[in-house]
């Protein structure tokens, strides 16, 4: 432990004392570049005319020095695993332009004074025109050539690799979730596939593991190393194990970080062995971020075998999570699970209250004038 942190305060200091080698040369040049074009006549256009040449000089010493430090693919003595293989296109391209680019300067190394004078001419009116500026020209072409690419070089050969190989690494984990995808591995594909999205940096991962996490998951013989390791090897042989669900029960309850993870995994990997109350206690009353990650897996397992209350209890848990700002984190490998569980489970049932039928006001019947009565006749009445 203490030589790791050793290493690791070491690479913090050479990082540091390597930005801080690259910012006083690069300091340096520009501070020489002002320095002479204060003293030409037209200060600005000679400033603006060197800025521009340094430059061009950094990137194209850059680009050599990208050409230069393209990494090498290791290959083995077989063909490599899977369906994917490195293309080693730009490596071809580097190592065939490199090759060219040193035979061509060895064989004008004898002309070289010649040619820095012929692009000191060419360049010096752009710093003013002067018989000072053809050497400076030169000299300033030169020097941030020579930079830029030792800064590609650096950078190129640093980076470049551990981009790669990240990139390689989340690939192959990508591919290794479609296969456990096809055969029905649901719980053990989405795993695979969130490690996969935390290599490129698409998700943020669960809290680090500590030490006494590290140390009840020990890895057995031939078994991955480190938590995550322990977790998939005893996922993939819950199936094949002759623990009853009321052991498994029973080792969840026996309450170390250890024992509850052991139980979650076998969970996972056989949902007849799932409990949903140890479940549910681990997402809700978890040990670590670690362990609420792999309740939430043995949650995605269960899914289709859960009954309507017991869905109903797992959205309850899982959405107090996700709202509670001391619970999951967002943007985490745990959100985005917990975000795919409450997206398969069937939305909770909200009872709507009767609502009394609207009082309709009687309408009144409409009123009928009243026919005025016939006038009376005078004519005296028929003896019939």
């Amino acid at each position: 432990m203490a030589r790791t942190r050793r290493r690791a305060g070491t690479s913090v200091l050479l990082r540091r004392a390597q930005w801080t080698a690259a910012g006083v040369l690069t300091g340096t040049g520009l501070l020489g570049l002002l320095l002479f074009a204060l003293g030409r006549e037209h200060a600005w256009q000679a400033l603006g005319g060197g800025l521009v040449i340094a430059g061009a000089s950094t990137v194209l010493g850059g680009a050599l020095g990208f050409l230069f430090g393209v990494p090498r693919v290791r290959s083995g003595s077989g063909e490599p695993q899977g369906s994917y293989a490195p293309n080693t296109n730009l490596e071809q391209v580097s190592d065939w332009l490199t090759k060219v680019l040193l035979g061509v300067g060895l064989t004008q190394l004898g002309s070289l004074g010649e040619r820095l004078h012929q692009l000191g001419t060419a360049l010096a009116p752009a710093l003013g025109g002067a018989d000072a500026s053809v050497p400076f020209a030169a000299a300033l072409v030169l020097y941030f050539l020579v930079l830029g690419f030792l800064g590609g070089w650096l950078v190129t050969r640093l980076a470049l690799p551990k981009v790669l190989t990240e990139t390689d690494e989340a690939l192959d984990l990508f591919l290794a979730g479609q296969d456990h995808d096809r055969r029905g591995d649901k719980v053990g594909a989405d795993d695979l596939r969130m490690r996969a999205m935390q290599q490129l940096g698409v998700l943020g991962g669960s809290v680090d593991q500590s030490a006494p996490l590290a140390a009840q998951l020990a890895p057995a013989l031939g078994s991955p190393a480190g938590p995550d390791g322990v977790v998939a090897e005893v996922r993939s042989t819950a199936k094949r194990s002759a623990l009853t669900a009321e052991q498994v029960r029973g080792l969840f309850a026996d309450g170390s970080e250890g024992c509850r993870i052991q139980a979650l995994a076998l969970m996972q990997g056989d949902s007849a062995l799932a409990d949903l109350p140890s479940v549910l206690d681990a997402i809700e009353h978890p040990r670590s971020g670690f362990e609420q990650y792999h309740a939430l897996l043995a949650a995605r397992g269960l899914l289709s075998r859960l009954p309507d209350a017991g869905a109903q209890r797992l959205r309850n848990a899982v959405a107090a999570q996700l709202v509670d700002p001391q619970g999951i984190p967002y943007g985490s490998d745990r959100s985005w699970l917990a975000e795919k569980i409450l997206s398969r489970l069937p939305a909770a049932a909200v009872a709507v209250p009767a609502q009394a039928a609207p009082v309709v006001p009687a309408q009144a019947a409409p009123v009928v004038p009243a026919q005025p009565s016939p006038p009376p006749s005078n004519s005296p009445p028929s003896n019939s």
